[in-house]
């Protein structure tokens, strides 16, 4: 029977990628259709896919695939035509990273999840059957050009926060299952008027638009391949980006550049800057905004407290990581919680 997982460490997976002497392509795409055996086909993907040396993280549910992935540039072909081998997924698009190196990802995990998407709607009624229309990047310029257009961001506030489309309304949290009910709160009494939704690739501004339709809004457009296909088609057509400033992404890169604009502002000193960067320490791993001068000054940390800690013995670093009062820290990245945390590097 065929390897099924990796049983390598991440540091030598790591370190492999970067020794590669072939390019590779950062893609990501989904789809929502129907799996009767969710493990099987995940089983069925990682065997070929592993063959095929695709990297990336893939989530399998009864409703679908959601990838985020690299394939060696030479091999794209034939990662192609493996995945439009299977009937649901011939022909599907492909969202090619708009500005990537290729070390986006070191290791293949595919993970069989309830959902690819988690959405919190219990209602068996709700179907993805019915969603809003797609639109692309010339008919969401032309969208954009009427005022009474309503524009919806469906990500979470650390990524809206370094990039968005011109006058697109913020759901204020940081978990999509709370964002839709918020957004048809949010938009009660519009349920006449355009309203296009957005999101990275796609994947949660197409179910946003069928819950929307399944609570009486009428018109309901969401755009086809997210962003990301969104500044590659406006790239190729010459249409000028009505998204502002740089693109989220869920990988090692944490971001890609869409235009040069910087909305954001270092979370230590307050000075402009879009980068964002996980907290060095190893028991926090908070996700920031840091310029280059502050990563400096406080060493890629997020406060003192953490800085100090770095420069612990590694013993004295394990012992603090397993109290219980850092439990509450790691990976936080909701903006209310974030911004009180920070602390200005000491001068």
């Amino acid at each position: 029977m065929a390897l099924l997982h990796n049983r390598v460490s991440n540091e030598e997976l790591k370190k492999r990628l970067m020794e590669e002497t072939f390019s590779r392509t950062t893609i990501s795409f989904y789809c929502y259709f129907p799996i009767e055996n969710p493990q099987e086909f995940r089983d069925y993907l990682y065997k070929h896919l592993h063959v095929l040396q695709v990297f990336g993280r893939i989530y399998v549910a009864k409703e679908g695939i959601n990838a985020q992935i690299s394939v060696p540039t030479d091999n794209f072909d034939a990662f192609k035509e493996f995945l439009y081998s299977s009937k649901p997924l011939d022909g599907l698009r492909l969202n090619i990273a708009v500005d990537d190196d290729g070390k986006s990802f070191w290791v293949l995990k595919i993970k069989v999840r309830e959902k690819i998407v988690a959405d919190g709607i219990d209602d068996p009624a709700f179907s993805m059957e019915r969603k809003g229309r797609y639109v692309n990047a010339q008919q969401m310029n032309e969208l954009l050009m009427d005022p009474g257009t309503i524009v919806i961001d469906m990500r979470n506030h650390y990524e809206y926060e370094v990039g968005h489309f011109e006058n697109a309304l913020e759901i204020p949290s940081d978990t999509f299952r709370e964002q839709l009910p918020m957004a048809v709160d949010m938009m009660k009494g519009n349920e006449e008027k355009n309203i296009i939704m957005y999101c990275t690739g796609g994947i949660r501004c197409e179910k946003a638009s069928a819950f929307m339709l399944h609570k009486g809004f009428r018109n309901v457009f969401h755009l086809e391949g997210g962003i990301i296909n969104y500044a590659r088609q406006a790239k190729s057509e010459e249409l000028p980006s009505k998204f502002i400033g740089k693109n989220f992404v869920f990988d090692d890169r944490l971001g890609e550049r869409i235009t040069e604009h910087v909305i954001a502002t270092c979370h230590q000193c307050g000075k402009p800057c879009d980068d964002h960067t996980n907290c060095k320490n190893d028991g926090c791993h908070l996700l920031f905004i840091q310029c280059k001068e502050c990563a400096a000054e406080m060493d890629g940390c997020c406060s003192t407290a953490c800085k100090d800690t770095i420069h612990m013995p590694v013993e004295r670093q394990k012992e603090i990581r397993r109290g219980v009062e850092n439990g509450q820290n790691i990976f936080n990245k909701s903006q209310a919680r974030l911004r009180p945390r920070i602390s200005p590097p000491v001068k």
